[in-house]
């Protein structure tokens, strides 16, 4: 097995570096060892762990196929958390199975009919806004993402059942984006229930009392025989090519995956986007003009099909993905990845924001440029916010065109300024990076619609 560039410090200092400090970690091993380099992270046994950047590297990882690749191992951090039925631990043709029926409901011309639903619940948690209203955004998408989860995604109505599914989720999604706690997931050994006082047993009557809430929700509709709109009612007439349909434990466990890789995920592009935008008044000049040409009534789909506005959420994405890293995929067999073969174990890792950086495909690279993506059309290789291949996003377009509808929403009824320029540094959040701080705004002016 080809071992390259590998970092010499111990597996536990390099796993607790890309816990706290991931971004650091990863540009300044990119720094040092170049597009590809060898760490040790996945716990006490500590596979090698290889990252690549080059984008004729991703393209090879991209192109592998399933049968010599074992996800399972690779990603079993998030069994407990997403479900042994997730479609991100599935492999092969379980994967594809689950691909196949969860595809149409976020299909184009499908995420069309949430258009109004995602303009009215960013509406309604703005609505008490008034001037000089001071607003913490990371907070404000936090909620805004959550609510629509729970309303398109889950199709849970404002209620009783609403509210303690609010509660509960928020309060354990804060804890598991915090590092102290995602290390439990990161380390077997600490996952050991003594009780609600201990941190396992705490996470684990938690899930308990979210799952209940879950599949009393999944029940009644069926119950019901729903024919609803959301995602959820979606997914429960979906049927596999043997016209069968997902069980209590499938939907569940796919529930969950989209909350969890589409809640803080979202909420902290959004977060960056407001950041950017404001740090920059050629950039927020310009996105107001756009946004002016249209009538406030406009269907939602003008919205989205704005240029500019689309390349200003393309290059936040560029320079803060939804996640850094494409999934880990794990070698059953050989495989060759730009000439170099790598032997079973050794996981293999696309990482998506070092591809973002590097200076060979995007000049200036640190610089936030969103007429990038006015003046070019990068390949899946080299942009890829969403991951790629088979094992891409299946959320990705649902992500775009909500991000695009809150801001705008926010945008066009209320101008804001940050509350200070000082410098903004990314922090992790679970599986993604925020702005240290949150982004502390102000309500400058409100707009009267039209």
């Amino acid at each position: 097995m080809n071992v390259f560039n590998e970092l010499r410090t111990p597996a536990l200092l390099q796993t607790l570096q890309l816990i706290t400090q991931p971004t650091q970690f990863l540009e300044n091993c990119a720094a040092k060892y170049g597009d590809t380099f060898t760490v040790r992270v996945m716990g006490l046994k500590s596979p090698p762990v290889v990252f690549f950047s080059h984008p004729q590297a991703i393209s090879d990882c991209f192109a592998v196929p399933a049968q010599k690749l074992d996800f399972q191992k690779a990603t079993h951090v998030f069994k407990p958390l997403f479900g042994e039925n997730s479609i991100v631990l599935k492999e092969m043709r379980s994967h594809q199975r689950q691909r196949q029926l969860l595809l149409p409901a976020f299909h184009g011309d499908r995420i069309k009919y949430f258009g109004q639903s995602i303009c009215q619940i960013t509406e309604r948690v703005i609505k008490d806004w008034t001037l000089d209203t001071a607003v913490s955004i990371h907070n404000l998408m936090s909620d805004i993402t959550l609510e629509i989860i729970l309303e398109v995604v889950f199709g849970v109505s404002p209620g009783v059942r609403y509210q303690q599914l609010k509660t509960q989720l928020s309060s354990l999604l804060e804890d598991v984006t915090k590092p102290w706690y995602s290390s439990l997931f990161f380390f077997p050994i600490l996952q050991q229930d003594f009780g609600a006082w201990s941190p396992w047993g705490s996470f684990l009557r938690r899930r308990q009392q979210i799952d209940k809430l879950i599949y009393a929700e999944i029940h009644e509709r069926r119950w019901q025989n729903d024919a609803g709109t959301d995602i959820l009612s979606l997914l429960m007439s979906a049927r596999d090519e043997n016209g069968q349909q997902m069980t209590d434990q499938e939907l569940r466990d796919q529930l969950v995956s989209l909350l969890l890789l589409g809640y803080e995920t979202t909420a902290g592009v959004l977060a960056w986007l407001f950041h950017l935008i404001h740090s920059h008044p050629e950039v927020e000049n310009q996105l107001i003009q756009e946004l002016n040409t249209l009538d406030q009534t406009t269907n939602p789909e003008a919205i989205t099909q704005l240029p500019y506005l689309t390349a200003v959420c393309q290059e936040t994405l560029r320079i803060y993905p939804i996640a850094l890293i494409c999934t880990p995929r794990m070698v059953k067999d050989v495989v060759e990845i730009m000439g170099n073969k790598f032997t079973s174990g050794t996981i293999l890792v696309p990482c998506i924001y070092l591809a973002h950086r590097r200076v060979e495909t995007y000049p200036e690279a640190d610089q936030f440029r969103p007429e990038r993506f006015l003046n070019q059309k990068f390949s899946p290789h080299e942009y890829l916010p969403f991951g790629g291949g088979y094992r891409g996003c299946i959320g990705a377009v649902f992500s775009m065109y909500e991000m695009k509808l809150v801001l705008a929403t926010i945008l066009s009824r209320f101008q804001l300024t940050l509350a200070d320029h000082l410098p903004v540094h990314p922090v992790r959040r679970g599986i993604t990076i925020v702005p240290r701080g949150g982004v502390q705004m102000v309500v400058t002016q409100t707009k009267i619609k039209k």
